[in-house]
């Protein structure tokens, strides 16, 4: 008997997972052009005699801002990135990544510091503030510290 290794790389949990077009809502997410998007704008429009509707979608990118647009068939399933968001206390920064205490109360490195304003608040509070707390936001194996708050 040959031997089999069960063994996994990651949770099993899916990235995404897939709604009819037509349930989709503005302000809900949706993969576009292989990138996780927030729906900004959405009209449905209708073809000819015997056409499928078709609905316009258009999304700006979670992580980077870029708008993206795609037109498809309201009957058709679209893919939506399964997102979430997490507090970490952040204890400092250690070679432009934030360090932190995980789940286990170990410390981390983590996410790479934000580039822009939010990075410059974030290296700010660090040299007021032991600890704060960041909030980060996963989609599609991608993260990013998109907040920071007092731990009270």
């Amino acid at each position: 008997m040959e031997d089999v290794d069960f063994r996994s790389e990651n949770s099993g949990a899916s990235t995404t997972y897939p709604m009819q077009c037509s349930a989709l809502r503005k302000d809900g997410y949706v993969i576009i052009k292989d990138r996780p998007c927030k729906i900004v704008e959405m009209n449905t429009s209708m073809s000819g005699k015997h056409g499928h509707a078709k609905v316009h979608l258009v999304g700006l990118d979670i992580f980077t801002g870029e708008t993206h647009e795609d037109i498809v068939p309201s009957t058709h399933n679209m893919d939506v990135p399964s997102i979430s968001w997490k507090d970490f206390e952040v204890n400092g920064i250690k070679d432009g990544y934030l360090t932190f205490l995980d789940d286990n109360f170990d410390t981390k490195e983590g996410p790479k510091m934000p580039e822009g304003e939010l990075g410059e608040e974030i290296t700010e509070r660090a040299k007021r503030e032991n600890s704060f707390l960041v909030t980060l936001l996963e989609a599609m194996g991608e993260q990013q510290v998109i907040g920071h708050r007092s731990m009270n």
